[in-house]
């Protein structure tokens, strides 16, 4: 690609940042994110591997020879707050970005050119980086150097220019998407866990006291044991009952409280919404529990095929009301029980 060299040009390549959107939504969760190892919870695997790293790239007085990192695993279990976290721990910045949004190349490049020493550049879905830019990173992940082409026509040259080191911490929630010759070049590569319903629980009474709420304990377990074992989805169920607590006048919030706000939202005990519900009721009353098509279930839902996929199926696949079979879905045992119970109400 052809990159006009003027000092224009390279002003809109360094002032590539974060959409103001982008930056709103960052700030509101950025006051729920820890800040620093101590105050983690879970992912305690991954937690002591980083550590050792992070010890050693420091001995070494080299932090960007901790290496480039992937995650991957479901959404919500945190993996931009890692990378945050990652930088905190580093002492220096995390520039946040969506693969979507790279799309011409002198994005990357102007993020690239904009690095400090050891900043962490984290691309979130980044197996949807099309294929230009992804390979603009190449030379910039394995050397420290990109690629810029000057002139035009018979005029034009290639210039390779060093820029500063830099950590990529990549996340995807499908790996198997990204391209063999991307996924090789990182040196770590985790996959992010479930949460257990007691680290969900710490969570929230660590964060209901940031909120300013005084949430016990029995309360605290009745959120967790509706989140779908993600953080994302704890906090989330916090702000409602929050919303609930404070249109009520509680000022402090009990185990009946939550069960009550949670039924107001329509959030049952196990963590199922409304189109979960309709997911397992319709299989069971329209195709006697199945196997079922995807597209089928999402005709008869009327949700989108790769919403079900990608956010419903999994968590009922991993609760145990569904598998997953080469002709199609269906209802296990517990499924078919459930969807039976919701029949009935």
């Amino acid at each position: 690609m052809a990159i006009n060299s003027s000092h224009q040009e390279k002003n809109s390549l360094l002032q590539a940042e974060p959409n103001s959107a982008e930056q709103n939504l960052e700030r509101h969760n950025n006051a729920l994110r820890p800040q620093s190892f101590d105050d983690y919870i879970g992912q305690a695997e991954l937690i002591k591997s980083l550590k050792i790293s992070i010890s050693a790239a420091r001995k070494r007085g080299d932090l960007a020879s901790l290496g480039h990192m992937l995650l991957y695993g479901p959404p919500g279990l945190g993996k931009t707050s890692l990378a945050y976290l990652l930088a905190s721990e580093l002492g220096t910045e995390a520039k946040v970005f969506s693969a979507p949004a790279l799309e011409r190349p002198k994005d990357i490049l102007g993020i690239l050119m904009a690095a400090n020493e050891g900043d962490i550049i984290f691309i979130d879905e980044i197996h949807r980086l099309n294929k230009i830019t992804e390979e603009l990173l190449y030379p910039a992940i394995e050397d420290y150097q990109i690629d810029i082409g000057s002139g035009k026509g018979t005029s034009s040259r290639l210039m390779r220019l060093d820029i500063n080191k830099f950590i990529l911490v990549g996340a995807t929630t499908k790996l198997g998407f990204i391209s063999a010759p991307l996924r090789d070049r990182f040196i770590h590569i985790h996959r992010m866990e479930y949460y257990s319903e007691t680290e969900l629980a710490r969570i929230l009474l660590d964060n209901s006291h940031k909120l300013g709420l005084d949430l016990q304990e029995a309360a605290a377990q009745v959120i967790a044991l509706r989140a779908r074992a993600t953080p994302r989805i704890a906090n989330r169920l916090l702000r409602l009952v929050r919303d609930y607590a404070e249109h009520k006048n509680l000022s402090q919030i009990s185990e009946t409280d939550c069960k009550q706000a949670l039924d107001l939202y329509r959030i049952d005990k196990a963590g199922l919404d409304s189109m979960d519900r309709k997911i397992l009721s319709s299989m069971l009353e329209h195709y006697q529990g199945g196997p079922v098509g995807l597209e089928t279930i999402a005709a008869i839902t009327g949700e989108d095929k790769n919403t079900i996929e990608d956010y419903y199926e999994p968590f009922l696949i991993q609760s145990g009301f569904l598998h997953r079979t080469q002709r199609g879905r269906v209802l296990t045992q517990r499924g078919s029980e459930y969807a039976n119970q919701i029949s009935n109400n």
